[in-house]
């Protein structure tokens, strides 16, 4: 077995005798030698200053992400590097926030608070779930949980992916089903190619009413372009995540009718303790056994 030397926010995880764990307990990242660092696992929800560490870390091996999403920890992958995601991890939390934000945006949950916090007693009727015609945009494994949640509702869903595999559409044909589509749910990468995907051009084929649910990347949708339908009143719009990140005070979208907002808290919940340790259990093995890294999404 290989000696491994590794950083992570857990203390207390079961890892091979050959593994020295480090956590910030014993090991503050500011005040610590960090060459020493082989393995790193960015604090969760650290952002750009939890990431930024593995640039100080000339012996870095392997780079794992705490989330499934790894666009900005690209610039980091150097010779010698392996970057991997945590593919899986976040699927029971995303997937039920999708499926949260588009049932609290259809069933007018936004408005019902505001009402209750008005003490106003004003009964109306929205639309319901039910008999939507709803698109999941990216078919990896969040995607298929949305899908999979989605299914104890009386819905008709169509999933679509870049591959077209495992029964999806490819998204090269997303334009001619869009007009028919009630609710689109996106959960794809954010790549050069899904930038601003939905653009002005592909909003204004969303049918009148729509609801666009975004719990993948801000970047996806052009913002601007978004905020002139939600105020024009045509579309509705559920997002997780916004562009830019996090959303400055006095930001327009703030202000959007037709819109329900979270702070990017798809993937953090209780379910993302237990599954991101048991990752990261099962990464140090392997390393230290010799065998190779599951979730490997580039190498340097």
């Amino acid at each position: 077995m290989n000696r491994v030397v590794a950083w992570t926010q857990w203390s207390d995880l079961t890892v091979p005798d050959a593994v020295t764990l480090h956590s910030p307990k014993d090991f503050p990242l500011d005040s610590s030698d960090l060459s020493k660092i082989e393995f790193f696992v960015p604090s969760y929800m650290g952002g750009a200053t939890a990431l930024a560490y593995a640039a100080k870390m000339p012996n870095l091996k392997v780079l794992q992400m705490p989330n499934a999403g790894y666009d900005d920890a690209l610039a980091y992958v150097r010779p010698g590097l392996t970057l991997c995601n945590a593919s899986g991890v976040h699927d029971a939390s995303t997937a039920e926030l999708a499926v949260g934000l588009a049932l609290a945006s259809r069933r007018g949950f936004p408005e019902f608070i505001r009402d209750q916090v008005a003490g106003t007693w004003n009964h109306r009727r929205f639309t319901s779930l039910s008999d939507s015609k709803i698109g999941v945009i990216g078919f990896g494994s969040i995607g298929k949980q949305v899908v999979k949640n989605l299914s104890g509702f009386d819905v008709s869903v169509t999933s679509f992916s870049k591959s077209g595999r495992d029964g999806s559409i490819k998204i090269d044909e997303l334009d001619k089903h869009l007009p028919s589509l009630d609710i689109v749910i996106l959960i794809l990468p954010l790549t050069d190619e899904s930038r601003h995907m939905f653009n002005k051009d592909r909003l204004a084929k969303m049918k009148d009413g729509a609801l666009i649910v975004n719990v993948a990347r801000g970047p996806i949708i052009d913002t601007e372009a978004l905020i002139a339908e939600l105020n024009s009143g045509r579309l509705h719009a559920a997002l997780d995540v916004t562009d830019p990140e996090p959303l400055p005070a006095g930001h327009p979208l703030w202000s959007a009718k037709n819109l329900l907002l979270v702070p990017h808290v798809g993937g953090n919940s209780t379910a993302f303790e237990p599954r991101g340790r048991k990752l990261v259990e099962s990464q140090l093995k392997l390393l230290a056994e010799g065998k190779p890294l599951n979730n490997i999404v580039a190498v340097g």
